[in-house]
C-alpha cells in the first residue's frame, strides 16, 4: 500500500489555493488579486457550500493497492483514472491480507483481527486436517501465483492467465480529480465505516491534501 502525490494544478503567479480564490472573485475583478483575505474567503465558500470554485484546481495521486480496494476506488466517478494493465504486463506482487472477524451489526464490515483454526480439505486430501486461517490464505495465494507463472511460461496470454489471480493482487492507479471531488472523497472514505484498507489509503491521500491545501484543510477540519 502506498500513496504519492503526482501533480497539482499550477499557475505562474498563484498557489493552487490562491488560484481558487482568484477564480472565485471573477465577478469582482478589481479585487481578484487580493490574497490577504484568501483564508477568510475559503472558509466562507466552504461554510456556505459554494463549491464551484473548488472545481477549478485538480490534484493527481498515485495509489498502490490491491485489486479489491481498487474496485472500490474506481467507483468514484467524478475522478479520472489510469490503471496498471494486467493484459500488458505480468503481475509480480501481492498485497498483505489481514484477517478480521465479521462485524455483528454491519454485514459488509469487520471488527478485530483474528486467526481462527479451520478444517481444511485439500484438493486431493482423503479427509480434513486442522490448520490456521493465515496458513490457508498463504497456501491459496501461492497456488494462484504458481498457476499464473506456469500459464505464462506455457505461452498463455497475460489477459487469460490473469483470471487465476486473487483480489489481493497488487495494482497501481493514477487518480485525478478536482479539489471539490477530493473533499467529498475524503469525507466519505476517511469515515470509520469504510473498509480499513481503503480508509488507510484515504488517510494517506488526506496527508498529501493537507500539505497542498492548508487553508482549505483548516476550514474543513479545523487543523
Amino acid at each position: 500500500m502506498r500513496v504519492s502525490l503526482v501533480s497539482v494544478t499550477g499557475h505562474e503567479k498563484y498557489t493552487p489555493e490562491e488560484l481558487i480564490v482568484y477564480i472565485a472573485r471573477v465577478s469582482n475583478p478589481s479585487n481578484q488579486d487580493n490574497m490577504e483575505t484568501a483564508p477568510k474567503l475559503i472558509k466562507y465558500l466552504i461554510d456556505n457550500k459554494h463549491w464551484s470554485p473548488f472545481e477549478m484546481v485538480d490534484m493527481t495521486v498515485e495509489i498502490v493497492t490491491s485489486r479489491a480496494i481498487a474496485q472500490q476506488i474506481l467507483r468514484h466517478r467524478s475522478f479520472s483514472f489510469q490503471e496498471f494493465s494486467q493484459r500488458y504486463s505480468a503481475v509480480t506482487e501481492m498485497e498483505p491480507i489481514q484477517l478480521r472477524r465479521q462485524a455483528e451489526k454491519n454485514r459488509q464490515s469487520s471488527e478485530e483481527e483474528f486467526n481462527p483454526e479451520v478444517e481444511y480439505y485439500g484438493p486431493h486430501a482423503e479427509g480434513p486436517y486442522e490448520t490456521d486461517a493465515s496458513w490457508l490464505v498463504e497456501e491459496a495465494i501461492d497456488m494462484c501465483k504458481i498457476a499464473y507463472d506456469t500459464l505464462l511460461a506455457a505461452g498463455v496470454a497475460k489477459e487469460c492467465a490473469r483470471m487465476v489471480l486473487p483480489l489481493t493482487t497488487q495494482t497501481t492507479i493514477y487518480m485525478k480529480g478536482s479539489v471539490r471531488s477530493w473533499i467529498h472523497y475524503l469525507q466519505i472514505r476517511c469515515d470509520e465505516h469504510t473498509q480499513l484498507e481503503h480508509r488507510q489509503i484515504a488517510q494517506l491521500i488526506k496527508e498529501e491534501f493537507i500539505k497542498e491545501f492548508p487553508q482549505i484543510s483548516k476550514a474543513l477540519w479545523d487543523i
